[in-house]
């Protein structure tokens, strides 16, 4: 959530930061006068609150010299009904203005680039060769289906479409490549956590989830639980609501869940094949640390799922996202696009945010420097998503026989 007192201090820069993201000017104007009119009023309590002391430090001196104290009082009581009142105001004000905040984005970096969508993200490095087949490489939905592999059929039968059922060699890639990333991470220093696959809706707002992408839930009816969008979720707000010692971040944290979407607003896009399922595995990595610690951990993150995909010889590209691209929780991010050559272009398999402040302050994630409480910098990356590096796999590892070379690194999982 961004910072009341950034609004109070500096409005028309905040405006602007968030119009590149794409935030309505309408909402912003209404923004606008409801800050001005809590601050307005926050400053009139301030001024009330200092004259009432001013007034209370001449009690003293009026009982020395003897003077009737009772206009004095009473003119201090007005003034604390009046504060009163106020103050009533000014928590109603702020309240609603939480309210709307609550589905504010957060504001870009500076560094990031200006663009309105997709077409206009950076690209900052492309890693490892593009394979070149001597036969016509095929999509992974016809190698999935003519292997036994993939059983799109079985998945819609069992559920409905954007399911799938994974069978032998392919199920065990599956599961091969979580214990993989798992312990990938865990060597760079990412301790392994298993957590719930449901949140409450405390824990989706913390992280930004909730309200405003409450229609991409899946909700358990009658509960206060939904099944989980990504594991950010559950990693991040394992330190909701605490104050962190200094001395203990950075946290670095890794977990294996299935996750759910209901992939609201897709219809016609990914149709076929396993790129955009109701229902995926993931590996995510989640930091929280200081606000000085945080683009150095970016940059650890970022190679850490590079190096996943380099270890599978696996081509991709990394993509800074413009303002206009930019994750609704991102300050910045960096994506990482995998090569498939069934498709013939780079998809993405992974996308790694530094959010600042914007979750901790919603959560309420903080820790002690001396005898301040300091909100922490939040950030979090796919490493990866598992059904896609699947993908990715079967297309790239290919054989024009119908079989799939399974990368070394890979083997003794298998």
């Amino acid at each position: 959530m961004i910072d009341i007192k950034l609004l109070q201090k500096d409005f028309d820069a905040v405006s602007i930061a968030l119009e590149k993201k794409g935030v309505n000017k309408t909402l912003l104007d209404t923004l606008k006068d409801d800050v001005i009119k809590a601050k307005f009023k926050r400053q009139s309590m301030e001024a009330i609150q200092a004259e009432q002391n001013a007034l209370s430090s001449q009690f003293g001196s009026y009982k020395k010299e003897g003077k009737d104290i009772a206009p004095l009082k009473a003119q201090i009581d007005e003034l604390k009904k009046n504060k009163q009142a106020l103050e009533e105001e000014v928590r109603n004000d702020e309240e609603v203005l939480n309210d709307i905040l609550a589905g504010i984005p957060n504001m870009p970096d500076a560094n990031v680039p200006d663009g309105a969508d997709e077409e206009e993200n950076v690209l900052l490095e492309k890693i490892g060769t593009i394979r070149e087949f001597s036969f016509e490489p095929k999509n992974h939905w016809d190698i999935g289906e003519e292997t036994g592999i993939i059983d799109f059929a079985r998945g819609v039968k069992l559920a409905k479409s954007r399911f799938a059922a994974l069978s032998g060699v392919g199920a065990r890639l599956e599961r091969a490549l979580t214990n993989y990333f798992l312990d990938f991470n865990r060597s760079r220093g990412f301790e392994e956590w298993y957590v719930p696959f449901m949140a409450n809706s405390a824990a989706l707002q913390g992280t930004g989830q909730l309200p405003k992408f409450e229609d991409d839930l899946f909700k358990v009816e009658g509960e206060d639980l939904y099944l989980i969008p990504t594991a950010e979720v559950q990693l991040t707000n394992l330190y909701s609501d605490e104050i962190v010692a200094k001395d203990d971040l950075p946290l670095l944290l890794t977990s294996y869940t299935p996750c759910f979407r209901k992939e609201a607003g897709s219809a016609g896009r990914d149709t076929r094949g396993l790129i955009r399922q109701h229902q995926f595995d993931k590996v995510e990595l989640v930091a929280i640390t200081t606000p000085e610690q945080s683009q150095e951990i970016f940059e650890k993150m970022v190679q850490c799922a590079s190096d996943i995909l380099t270890s599978l010889e696996l081509p991709h590209q990394k993509v800074q996202l413009c303002t206009g691209d930019l994750g609704f929780s991102a300050s910045y991010t960096v994506d990482l696009e995998v090569w498939l050559p069934g498709q013939g272009k780079y998809r993405e398999i992974s996308s790694i945010s530094n959010t600042c402040d914007f979750q901790a302050r919603r959560a309420k994630i903080r820790y002690k420097d001396g005898k301040k409480n300091i909100l922490c910098h939040t950030l979090n990356g796919s490493s990866l998503a598992v059904g896609r590096t699947l993908v990715a796999l079967i297309e790239n590892h290919q054989n024009e026989d119908g079989s799939i070379t399974i990368p070394s690194v890979l083997k003794k999982y298998m």
